[in-house]
């Protein structure tokens, strides 16, 4: 019985019956707002009237800070997990930092 269980297709149909009753168990939980008041109602901001936003997010500052941040975390992982007692291996590192260097320098000039 217990591999019987275990076989994929068997588990995968336990586990997709018990998240449809999880998800009808939710539906039926679930706040319903009637359809002629759908249109009418403005969402509640501690009282305050909404407007519309028209504010477009500009996030090509956001791309320098997240490749400073890959590039630095990388070369930290290759350097911390390079062995120690092979000098190919530590000299293979250490041209991937001076790369990484080179690629911040590059990011980081004004």
């Amino acid at each position: 019985m217990d591999r019987l269980l275990l076989m994929p297709p068997v588990a995968f149909t336990i586990i997709f019956i018990a998240v449809w009753l999880l998800t009808r168990l939710a539906a039926a939980l679930a706040l319903h707002v009637s359809k002629k008041d759908n249109g009418s109602k403005k969402s509640y901001a501690c009282g305050e009237d909404t407007f519309n936003n028209f504010a477009q997010p500009d996030y090509s500052a956001f791309f320098a800070f997240a490749f400073f941040f890959t590039l630095a975390h990388v070369a930290t992982l290759v350097m911390t997990t390079i062995p120690k007692e092979t000098f190919a291996s530590f000299a293979m590192a250490l041209v991937y930092v001076l790369g990484a260097v080179l690629g911040l320098s590059i990011l980081l000039r004004k």
